[in-house]
């Protein structure tokens, strides 16, 4: 989770437990950040204008004025394609029109750039069907938001594992599972890493400049569609 994405989660652990408080130990361990990292995120927040306040005492932490006026819905990119991806799932039901316009509306009021982020990280997303429900690890889902080359170690369908470096390019995902698609340099090609056989994850610090091509999954069009925000 980049900083950003913790400074709008931080306000809204605090709002959901108010008047009650969190300690910056319970805050730290909940984003996996330290104690440290917490109190300067917590200044930048009070530094902005949001009220909240330190509650002294054995049982104190830091509290949220709940009666403040709620800021205006500011999806980051990761939680406008989750609500794109969920809707996709209610392809056949009664409300997915009315789905799909209130996304729009929340489209709508984000900033520019965040919506340029969110169109190119929903590009990298394709369907099959009506899409898995099962998990995708944290760090391949922060790789690909923040085009990071990966270490990956994977088992494949015969147990035995491997490790190799890849540059995340996208998901592929079918009615049971996610797929991470990438250009794996241990075979110097186009790989598909099923996620629930990825045994561990290892960001590194080096930028992926490949992307994927119209094509390069050589799925015929009418059975894969690429996920759209609109």
């Amino acid at each position: 989770m980049n900083r950003t994405d913790r400074l709008y989660a931080l306000v809204e652990e605090l709002r959901a437990v108010s008047p009650r408080p969190r300690s910056a130990r319970w805050l730290a361990e909940r984003f996996e950040v330290s104690a440290r990292t917490i109190e300067r995120d917590i200044a930048a927040l009070q530094a902005s204008g949001v009220p909240i306040w330190a509650q002294p005492g054995r049982t104190g932490g830091y509290v949220v004025d709940r009666a403040h006026t709620l800021p205006p819905v500011n999806l980051t990119a990761g939680e406008a394609v989750a609500m794109a991806v969920a809707l996709h799932r209610l392809g056949g039901t009664p409300f997915v029109s009315a789905a799909g316009a209130a996304l729009r509306k929340l489209i709508a009021v984000m900033p520019a750039a965040g919506v340029a982020e969110a169109h190119r990280l929903a590009g990298r997303v394709h369907l099959i069907g009506a899409g898995p429900a099962t998990p995708v690890p944290a760090a391949v889902a922060d790789a690909v938001a923040a085009r990071r080359v990966l270490r990956l170690r994977y088992a494949d369908r015969t147990g035995a594992d491997s490790v190799r470096d890849v540059e995340p390019l996208g998901y592929l995902g079918n009615p049971t599972h996610w797929y991470l698609v990438a250009w794996c340099r241990l075979r110097d090609g186009l790989r598909c890493f099923r996620t629930d056989r990825i045994v561990s994850v290892h960001p590194l610090s080096e930028a992926v400049t490949r992307e994927l091509r119209p094509g390069d999954l050589d799925i015929p069009e009418r059975v894969v569609r690429r996920l759209s925000l609109v």
